[in-house]
């Protein structure tokens, strides 16, 4: 009898303890398994970075050297529409990021941040979609610090306003001056310039303290961020106007003792959750379909040097990540990009550098 009150209570224990991760902060639990197909759209691109399903229901995407183009999800066939010739790529720095308007049946404009020139800065540039042209550049915002890494660069439209992602362009001094454009989160109205309700009078800075986010999506009223931490400290963020995120000072959650006085001096805005060692994650979407029912209510994550696409589960508040799945391991390499369509199939690019590839993923 003891013996099988013991055994009682270990499965109880087992069941009901909560693993602590080395950082103090639980880790989420694991996903059941799902059965999902996989087909390669279009194949021999070079360096996709960002995709949108837009409302014509073709696949927008940028490539790094400077084109943009549209893919027809239906017949694979690719369409392209501009190549910007200032783009100058630089290591990790090019044509990066983009964004459709969100009524573009009436205001058919697309955003999209690149680098360019000499001195190497990157800027944002708003085009004009018109009979299956891109025209009309017109520049919105300049002079962002860039370099050869940590460029950010994901752009989101929310509640009117145009989200920009910067990295600390490889200089650990710009997170936390508000003076400079880099290691922020930026917002600015569609026109360029700044909303009179930014948390930083008569300045873009919308948030701090950022080292390199990549990925960019909104879920109800809340926008979350994914960003590459040094050598430790990968982190999913949850952006809030006017808080400072902590690099250079911080890595990941408040845990250490020589962070405690920055993090309360300067109300430090913890993850939701961290990876050490690193996995270099990069786009996210929201996924809320009925059509792959367990990734409903789940962020996805592109990742690059993890080589897979991450289900992160969120809570029914949207506080939390409940729990996590790995798909595709390894399969295409480095995954840069996530988007869906209206349907709920998903969409991956990679960036691998060589025969880059659109891959379609259904149930």
């Amino acid at each position: 009898m003891k013996k099988i009150l013991l055994c009682l209570f270990v499965v109880m224990v087992a069941t009901t303890c909560k693993k602590n991760d080395n950082d103090g902060n639980e880790d989420p639990g694991t996903l059941p398994d799902v059965t999902l197909k996989s087909k390669v759209l279009v194949s021999g691109l070079s360096l996709p970075w960002e995709m949108v399903y837009g409302p014509d229901n073709f696949i927008w995407f940028t490539e790094k050297a400077g084109k943009i183009s549209r893919l027809n999800p239906s017949t694979g066939q690719v369409t392209p529409l501009l190549t910007i010739s200032e783009v100058r790529t630089n290591g990790e720095g090019g044509l990066l990021g983009m964004a459709l308007h969100p009524d573009f049946s009436s205001n058919p404009y697309v955003y999209v941040i690149y680098g360019y020139g000499s001195t190497y800065k990157a800027k944002v540039v708003r085009y004009t979609f018109s009979s299956g042209n891109l025209t009309g550049a017109q520049t919105l915002l300049d002079q962002i610090p860039a370099a050869s890494i940590h460029n950010g660069s994901r752009l989101l439209i929310s509640g009117g306003k145009l989200f920009i992602s910067t990295g600390d362009a490889s200089d650990t001094a710009n997170p936390q001056n508000l003076n400079s454009l880099a290691g922020k989160i930026l917002r600015i109205n569609l026109d360029g310039s700044i909303p009179a309700d930014n948390p930083f009078p008569n300045n873009p800075v919308c948030s701090l303290g950022h080292r390199n986010a990549q990925g960019l999506v909104q879920v109800g009223d809340k926008i979350f961020s994914s960003e590459h931490g040094p050598d430790s400290d990968d982190e999913i963020n949850i952006i809030e106007k006017g808080r400072n995120y902590g690099w250079p000072n911080i890595k990941g959650f408040c845990n250490e003792s020589n962070e405690q006085s920055f993090c309360s001096l300067n109300k430090i805005a913890e993850p939701l959750i961290n990876w050490t060692p690193t996995i270099a994650p990069s786009g996210l979407t929201y996924y809320n379909s009925d059509y792959i029912p367990q990734f409903k209510n789940s962020l996805l994550l592109a990742v690059l040097k993890g080589t897979k696409l991450m289900q992160l589960k969120l809570d029914e508040a949207q506080t939390k990540i409940t729990a996590t799945k790995d798909f595709y391991v390894n399969t295409y390499g480095r995954i840069r990009a996530v988007c869906q369509s209206p349907e709920g199939k998903i969409y991956i690019c990679t960036s691998n550098g060589s025969d880059d590839k659109i891959i379609e993923i259904s149930k």
